[in-house]
């Protein structure tokens, strides 16, 4: 970024031998003859350091300096006067209204080392200034995402407690149904079975988890088997066991969800 430093000093040969010292440091220079004409460049130009005499006709160095750190708390301010300024000035150093107080006659290398300095410190807390807000953004950035991802997980949380009231109402239903409802998965392992089910292949046997070729008779585990690879519902009748014909049905799974394999309705009425 430039280094723009403004001096400000109502005797014009001073200021001149001011900026022949630190041009050389690549600054961009201001000049000001009074503490208000100072305040007015300070208005329309981003200044880094100030350098102000403390006697000056009007408003002293410290009141001007006083007035800048209210309207521009981030410059560097800097007087440079001569010895008998200096208890003037001691209060404004203690109430922090200057960064430093430097004597004239001056040393050139020296002052140019403090002047330095002075914008170091002045970009660092710019620096710092830009970091910490992009740190708040940041934060109020997570925040938001943090937000958003704890509505989502509440949405979520409804949606499934939702959809297992809904399974459990759907589990009793198919438990209170009078036919026998078999679920059969493509390996042909029972996945699921309702009452009706169990009474009719006797209640002796869990079902879920029993390979269907060791639960179902020949004709009807025929029928599922050949209906495994087909699209369609299949209705027949089919004889039990004890001899009873009943009326079955089988439709593949799959039309509403990820499983594979086919559904087994018998009617045994």
């Amino acid at each position: 970024m430039e280094r723009t430093l403004l001096l400000v000093d109502d005797e014009e040969n001073v200021i001149s031998s001011l900026v022949r010292l630190l041009r050389r440091d690549g600054y961009h220079i201001l000049r000001a003859s009074s503490g208000e004409a100072g305040l007015a460049l300070l208005a329309t130009h981003d200044v880094g350091v100030i350098i102000t005499d403390q006697r000056m006709a009007g408003m002293t160095g410290v009141e001007f300096l006083s007035e800048v750190k209210t309207r521009y708390p981030d410059t560097v301010r800097i007087v440079l006067s001569g010895y008998t300024e200096l208890t003037s000035v001691t209060d404004a150093i203690n109430r922090g209204a200057i960064y430093k107080f430097l004597t004239k006659p001056w040393e050139d290398e020296l002052l140019r080392a403090h002047v330095t300095e002075a914008f170091e410190r002045y970009e660092m807390k710019r620096e710092n200034d830009r970091l910490s807000m992009e740190l708040q953004a940041a934060n109020e950035k997570l925040r938001l995402i943090n937000s958003e991802l704890a509505q989502r997980v509440e949405d979520k949380t409804r949606e499934v407690l939702r959809n297992l009231n809904v399974l459990q109402v759907s589990q009793e239903v198919l438990e209170r149904l009078p036919v026998a409802v078999i679920g059969i998965g493509d390996d042909g392992v029972i996945a699921l079975a309702n009452q009706s089910a169990r009474r009719l292949y006797s209640a002796s046997q869990a079902l879920l988890g029993e390979a269907a070729a060791e639960v179902l008779p020949a004709p009807l585990l025929s029928s599922v088997l050949n209906q495994m690879c087909c699209n369609k519902t299949l209705q027949f009748s089919c004889p039990l066991a004890d001899g009873r014909e009943v009326k079955c049905w089988i439709s593949p799974m799959g039309e509403h969800s990820a499983s594979r394999g086919v559904v087994l309705v018998i009617d045994a009425e």
